[in-house]
C-alpha cells in the first residue's frame, strides 16, 4: 500500500476493468485494514459519470451497496449498462478486490439512473434553501475536531484525516452540519471533478449525523442512496445529517446535501449498529 497522495493509483486498464491501487489515504475508521465508505463511493461514482458521458443527461439517483469488507488490495472496477435508453438509462459500475490466491471479489457496486434533461427552470422549486453559515465564514480544521463523543481517533484517521471540515454552530438538537471538503485527488495524476469531490465525501453523513460515542457503538452503515435535484458545483459539500437509531440493532442516516449555491440531493444510508 503506498502513501500517494491521493486515494488511488491507477494501474491502468485491462479490457473491461480499470485497476487502482487504494493509498493510506482511504483507511477507515474501523479497522487499519479495510476501506472508508468514502473513497470507494466515489471511485464508483467516478466510473458512472465517465462512461459515455453525454451533456444531454444527468444522473439523478445513485445508489452504492456495500457488499462485504473493502480491503486494501488492488481494486478493479467495471461499467455496464444495465438498462439502455434514449430518455432513460440505468449504469451500474462494480468494485472488486483481489484476494490471496489471485481472483477478485466484488465488494461494492453503484447503480445509477441517468435522465435526459430538459429546462424545468420555471418551476424549479427546492423547500431545502441553503445551508448558512457557508464554509467560507467558519474556521476550518482537518479532519473532525467538533464532534462531541465522536473525536479522538475517529476525527483524524485515514480517510477522515484527509478532509477538512467546517462545522456549523450545534444547535443542541437531533443532527449536525458541516461544510466539508477533500485535499486529495480522488486518483493520482488526474483532476477530480466537482461531482467527484461530492460522492467522495458525502459516506461520512453517517458520523456527522450521530450522537453515538464512539468508543461505546459501532454504527456502520451497509449502503448510501443519493437523489440528486441537481449537479453539485463547487469545493465544499454541506452535509445537514440526523441519525435514526431503531430498538432491533439497526436504523438510518439521513441528509440534506449543499453547495455554496444552495440544495443539491438528500442521501440516506441504512445502519447496522452494535455495542462496543
Amino acid at each position: 500500500m503506498s502513501d500517494e497522495r491521493a486515494y488511488y493509483l491507477p494501474l491502468g486498464r485491462e479490457g473491461v476493468h480499470e485497476h487502482f491501487t487504494p493509498t493510506e489515504n482511504t483507511v477507515s475508521v474501523w479497522g487499519d485494514e479495510l476501506q472508508h465508505g468514502g473513497p470507494p463511493i466515489g471511485l464508483l461514482a467516478r466510473a458512472l459519470f465517465r462512461h459515455n458521458p453525454d451533456r444531454a443527461h444527468e444522473f439523478s439517483r445513485i445508489t452504492v451497496d456495500i457488499l462485504g469488507a473493502i480491503g486494501l488490495g488492488e481494486n478493479r472496477v467495471e461499467t455496464t449498462v444495465l438498462r439502455p435508453g434514449r430518455q432513460i438509462s440505468l449504469v451500474q459500475s462494480e468494485l472488486s478486490v483481489r484476494q490471496s490466491d489471485g481472483s477478485f471479489r466484488p465488494v461494492a457496486r453503484a447503480q445509477g439512473w441517468r435522465l435526459a434533461t430538459d429546462d424545468t427552470s420555471v418551476v424549479a422549486h427546492n423547500p431545502s434553501g441553503s445551508l448558512a453559515p457557508g464554509p467560507q465564514d467558519l474556521e476550518g480544521t482537518v479532519g473532525f475536531s467538533g464532534l462531541g463523543p465522536l473525536t479522538g481517533d475517529w476525527g483524524t484517521k485515514g480517510f477522515v484525516g484527509t478532509l477538512e471540515s467546517r462545522m456549523l454552530p450545534d444547535d443542541g438538537g437531533d443532527g449536525r452540519q458541516v461544510w466539508v471538503r477533500p485535499l486529495l485527488p480522488l486518483v493520482a495524476g488526474e483532476p477530480i471533478t466537482d461531482a467527484e469531490k461530492f460522492f467522495t465525501v458525502l459516506d461520512v453523513a453517517n458520523g456527522v449525523g450521530s450522537r453515538l460515542e464512539f468508543g461505546k457503538w459501532s454504527f456502520m452503515n451497509t449502503d448510501t442512496t443519493v437523489h440528486l435535484y441537481r449537479q453539485p458545483v463547487g469545493e465544499w459539500t454541506g452535509i445537514d445529517a440526523r441519525m435514526t437509531v431503531g430498538p432491533g440493532g439497526y436504523g438510518m442516516t439521513g441528509a440534506e446535501l449543499f453547495d455554496e449555491s444552495g440544495a443539491v440531493a438528500r442521501s440516506a444510508q441504512t445502519l447496522l449498529i452494535r455495542p462496543i
